[in-house]
């Protein structure tokens, strides 16, 4: 697993809105939701897409808010596999989830 250059991550992080990296240098996104049903049930549905991707993410909640953080520790940054789940989260959230 190889870490993504300056380039990738730039080329990446433009077809993916509401990512962004953050000071640690993990891809970053924070979502909002009606509730936390809402939260939770769209965290069992990227818990089960991350399973199979053997990818999982790193993950705060509260009430109705959502933050993921990604990033490949075997690659020590960031790589294509984090550009994945971040497209598969975005297919994922609802429009007005941003936040």
């Amino acid at each position: 697993m190889k870490q993504l250059t300056e380039a990738e991550l730039k080329s990446g992080l433009e077809s993916l809105p509401g990512w962004t990296c953050n000071s640690a240098g993990k891809l970053e996104r924070k979502l909002t939701f009606a509730n936390f049903q809402a939260a939770f049930a769209f965290m069992t549905h990227i818990a089960l897409i991350a399973e199979k991707m053997d990818h999982h993410p790193e993950w705060f909640n509260v009430y109705n808010r959502v933050t993921i953080e990604l990033t490949t520790h075997d690659a020590g940054g960031l790589s294509k596999r984090d550009l994945a789940l971040a497209a598969a989260v975005n297919q994922v959230a609802p429009p007005e989830s941003a936040g």
